[in-house]
């Protein structure tokens, strides 16, 4: 998936077919993994991109006690496991993360500490591949009317380009010249 899914061109200007859901989950000793996915839940086709923003550290979390957020997903063709945040009370109870997940299944597992460790993000929802379709019917009625609109213009625009009196004017005077002052002045 790329961000191509979340832009639809319509006419001059771009529509952002895009809605997006706070999201947020908890891992704790009791509950050290979640997995995101929601590819394997939909009902309908739909393009999904998971930013997790930031990582906290719970009110609960024991002194001298880290705690390791691990993530799990795929890059290209393999899977990698790779720590987003250490966190420590006293020391560190937040990270700022911004990580982009444009594919699904991501793998989120606390893999030292008993946490509770919070992680916020967002999961942006791209329009349905039935939007899509409808976007394009729509942009195709749109430009054959602007097709046609400029057709009709065109041809009035032909019309007041040629006035025929002064054309014939134009054509009486000695190879194409417009009359000298001086005669203009004596009438």
């Amino acid at each position: 998936m790329s961000d191509e899914y979340f832009y639809v061109s319509v006419g001059v200007g771009v529509l952002i077919a895009l809605l997006f859901i706070i999201s947020g989950v908890t891992l704790s000793s009791s509950h050290q993994s979640e997995t995101w996915d929601p590819e394997a839940k939909a009902e309908y086709p739909r393009s999904n991109k998971l930013l997790i923003r930031q990582a906290l550290l719970g009110p609960d979390a024991k002194p001298d006690e880290l705690n390791v957020v691990q993530v799990e997903t795929m890059c290209l063709q393999e899977s990698i496991k790779i720590p987003v945040a250490i966190l420590k009370v006293g020391e560190t109870r937040q990270a700022r993360l911004d990580i982009e997940f444009p594919d699904a299944p991501v793998t989120f597992t606390l893999i030292q500490g008993s946490g509770p460790v919070h992680l916020i993000g967002q999961h942006l929802l791209g329009a349905l591949v039935e939007e899509f379709e409808d976007m394009e019917e729509m942009e195709e009625e749109m430009l054959d009317e602007e097709e046609g609109e400029d057709s009709q213009f065109k041809d009035e625009d032909e019309d007041e380009a040629e006035p025929k009196g002064k054309k014939a004017k134009m054509s009486n005077n000695a190879k194409g010249k417009a009359p000298s002052p001086k005669k203009n002045a004596k009438k």
